[in-house]
């Protein structure tokens, strides 16, 4: 049976630790398969695209279609419209979730357990659910066809108050009651003690917020009418000819340029996120 040679340690390839990675390299394969189609076909014409049998890679390769996507509808615009949404969505909800997880996890109540389980089991009520009784608030305060519609309920997140709760129950208690000793409030001890501790999980939920945020399509869809509060997974599917016919070269450079800043903040925080998954206690052994 082969063996790694090298530094002490070293490990035996197992049949089942090959079968094991050869079936994640597959799966991993199929996942980044329809990336790779998506940003092919973009740079393909229009004849190449329903070819059959499909032609994979692009003959010649044709740049047109971005620039042509950016001009026809108001990319720029719809792009500062997600992004200033995500980042006001990822600050809120890091301020509320931090000092709502607190509480939770540091201050007893009569009923706290109860209400965090009754707080939790309202992530099992799906958005579509909800989506008529919020659209009626949202209405009487005026706010349909706002952003605000999309800011305001999008940082009440209890999975992020449920991340946050289980890095801060992991901070040791003695550092908040020698905080307590010197005179220390309990606003200065979550800010002074509780936050520093947390910034693994505080930057590794802004990355998910902020994909969530950019993702969004459902909510905008409802509650968004001016093309120009549009955000970007909006204005993509307006990609559209006459009759519903779709321009699928335009359609695909559109959600290649769309999924830019997702690359950009899975790239840079993938590793924290795993980590901070493990560190929570959410990731397993």
């Amino acid at each position: 049976m082969a063996v790694i040679s090298g530094a002490p340690g070293s490990r035996r390839l197992r049949p089942g630790r090959i079968a094991l990675h050869a079936a994640l390299a597959a799966g991993g394969l199929v996942m980044v398969f329809p990336f790779a189609w998506m940003l092919l076909t973009s740079f393909k014409g229009a004849h190449q695209m329903l070819n059959a049998p499909l032609d994979w890679l692009p003959r010649p390769w044709q740049a047109g279609n971005y620039p042509e996507a950016f001009g026809r509808l108001p990319f720029a615009r719809a792009y500062w419209n997600s992004f200033y949404i995500a980042v006001l969505t990822v600050a809120l909800t890091l301020t509320t979730s931090a000092m709502a997880a607190y509480a939770f996890a540091r201050i007893r109540f009569r009923g706290s357990g109860l209400l965090f389980g009754l707080f939790l089991a309202t992530q099992m009520v799906p958005p579509q659910v909800t989506v008529v009784p919020l659209y009626l608030m949202l209405s009487g305060i005026g706010w349909i066809d706002s952003h605000l519609a999309l800011i305001v309920p999008g940082f009440v997140n209890p999975f992020a108050v449920f991340l946050l709760r289980q890095f801060i129950r992991a901070v040791p208690i003695e550092l908040e009651e020698a905080a307590r000793l010197d005179g220390a409030g309990r606003w200065t001890v979550f800010w002074r003690i509780v936050l520093p501790n947390i910034r693994p999980g505080l930057g590794a939920l802004g990355i998910v917020v902020f994909l969530s945020s950019w993702n969004a399509f459902f909510f905008p869809l409802i509650f968004l009418n001016s093309p120009e509060l549009a955000t970007v997974p909006l204005l993509v599917s307006q990609f559209a000819g006459q009759h519903g016919a779709i321009d699928y070269g335009l359609t695909l450079a559109a959600s290649a340029i769309s999924i830019i800043p997702m690359m950009i903040a899975f790239l840079v925080g993938q590793r924290r996120i795993l980590n901070s998954m493990a560190m929570s206690g959410l990731g397993g052994r």
